[in-house]
């Protein structure tokens, strides 16, 4: 099936969940073009993404594509260097290295960290009404990557600026986005050379000193993996707590149930992941073959997208799939799945844990102060995430 552009248009920007249920109705793979101009083949049912996440025919490596993506915005060659970009035995590697700064044991570590922070952002909530993106769910977790990364507090403020111009959706994005990158790359290269001199108890430092025989990340590869981590680490916990928040906000049976521990936090924020999936599309594969996928013949070089987005609301999957039910066995694919399953899905977990935990203890009358139906989502069809989260006490 051919789709044009109009497939990313105001009706998918406001209601994706309808688009990706009606395709889904039509067949699990589409060829659609994005608005950028290019042509993608894009996977829609649970089975297929599933399964495609796993298939080695599938590559990260962009060097396999049929087309130089000329007219797309693009990440630095400087920024490439990471696990997004990478195929085995290269990602095994580099995953193997990351891993062990990345351990459960550091991420833990955090917790302390991450309830201050968080203590301190709902002690100097000014209100009520408040914006809970604005005051909350965007503030803790740029703090706390921050902090994991090594970060000086005084940063943190143009980390935020770059990290918004990013995924900024007006007009300029692709010129904001270039110039963000190329200030954060700067700002890296920098904090890098002096934690190889310097070295503190946080992440970069570890990264550098993280060894495998004589192996180790070349500076390049440190680089990116700060950038990506940086990145993705804030982003996905942001929009994780804001939907999570919502979720219960809107179904307050369930919201009092979590309060008084019939249902754990844990299993709400997993809902919520599949109910509304932070990062709609997993990292772009490119066909190394000419391939089938339920039937849809893919060319060798095909750029492919799978929608993790339409995988965790398909029917043939989940009863009842458009309802929020914390009391769901989580069998969502909101962080991957396979070799690149997300690395940093137990500090999100932890970040959004601690910072509803908190939010419903704190403030045991929270509603919204607006109805539903009047919030808006960001436009974006790379992200699931809340322009604001107006809410009362």
């Amino acid at each position: 099936m051919i789709i044009t552009n109009c497939l990313f248009g105001d009706t998918f920007m406001t209601h994706p969940h309808r688009v990706y249920a009606d395709l889904r109705e039509a067949g699990s793979v589409h060829r659609v073009t994005t608005p950028g101009g290019t042509p993608v083949w894009l996977v829609t049912r649970y089975q297929d993404v599933r399964a495609a996440l796993t298939d080695p025919r599938l590559s990260l490596d962009k060097s396999n594509a049929a087309t130089d993506d000329s007219h797309q915005p693009s990440m630095p060659s400087e920024l490439d260097a990471h696990l997004l970009n990478v195929d085995p035995p290269d990602h095994t590697r580099l995953r193997r290295l990351v891993s062990k700064a990345f351990t459960p044991r550091r991420i833990e570590r955090l917790r302390e960290h991450i309830q201050a922070h968080t203590d301190v952002l709902l002690d100097n909530l000014d209100g009520p009404p408040v914006d809970l993106m604005k005051t909350f769910a965007n503030p803790l977790p740029m703090a706390v990557i921050c902090e994991l990364l090594g970060i000086p507090t005084d940063a943190q403020s143009d980390f935020r600026t770059w990290t918004s111009a990013l995924t900024a959706p007006d007009a300029d994005a692709a010129v904001t986005s270039q110039e963000a990158m190329k200030q954060m790359y700067h700002f890296l290269v920098t904090i890098i050379e002096t934690k190889r001199t310097k070295p503190s108890d946080d992440f970069l430092s570890a990264m550098i000193e993280a060894r495998d025989a004589h192996d180790r990340l070349t500076k390049p590869e440190l680089i990116a993996m700060a950038f990506l981590t940086l990145y993705a680490g804030y982003d996905n916990a942001v929009n994780l707590i804001g939907t999570t928040a919502l979720a219960l906000l809107t179904h307050p049976e369930q919201m009092t149930a979590v309060r008084n521990g019939r249902i754990p936090l844990h299993a709400a924020l997993e809902e919520a992941m599949r109910w509304n999936t932070p990062f709609p599309l997993a990292a772009r594969r490119f066909a190394l073959e000419e391939l089938t996928i339920a039937g849809a013949r893919i060319p060798a070089g095909a750029r492919v997208w799978l929608s993790l987005t339409s995988a965790n609301r398909d029917s043939q999957q989940f009863t009842n799939p458009n309802t929020f039910d914390s009391t769901r066995t989580p069998t969502h694919l909101a962080y991957g799945h396979g070799i690149h399953y997300c690395l940093g899905a137990p500090l999100a977990r932890l970040e959004g844990e601690i910072a509803l935990t908190s939010l419903l203890r704190r403030f045991p009358n929270l509603t919204l102060a607006v109805p539903a139906d009047e919030l808006s989502w960001i436009r974006s069809f790379h992200k699931r995430g809340l322009q604001s989260l107006p809410v009362s006490w």
